[in-house]
């Protein structure tokens, strides 16, 4: 049996009902023991399902929040973290 299980914005264009498949589904898997990795640019349901925070910018991590201290706020900054840079860079200013 798996150990980890990594799914990857598993609720993309699905109807409610199925999204709600898919928690009971990922819940069901940590009950058992199962790592449950999830991939999701819908923040609300990161923040409702997640134990852990990893966030990502131009393909490097940028922080790792606890889903005490993860805010909306706190979530995109992290995930902004280099647009300015390459803005930047596109446009000649430093």
């Amino acid at each position: 049996m798996a150990k980890i299980v990594i799914f990857d914005e598993p609720t993309r264009g699905i109807d409610v009902a199925a999204k709600v498949e898919i928690y009971n589904l990922m819940n069901k898997l940590k009950q058992e023991g199962i790592g449950v990795i999830f991939v999701s640019s819908e923040l609300p349901e990161v923040l409702g399902m997640a134990d852990k925070i990893i966030v990502m910018c131009d393909g490097r991590i940028t922080g790792e929040l606890s889903v005490q201290e993860a805010t909306q706020d706190n979530i995109l900054g992290l995930a902004t973290k280099y647009q300015s840079r390459q803005e930047a860079a596109v446009y000649g200013n430093k």
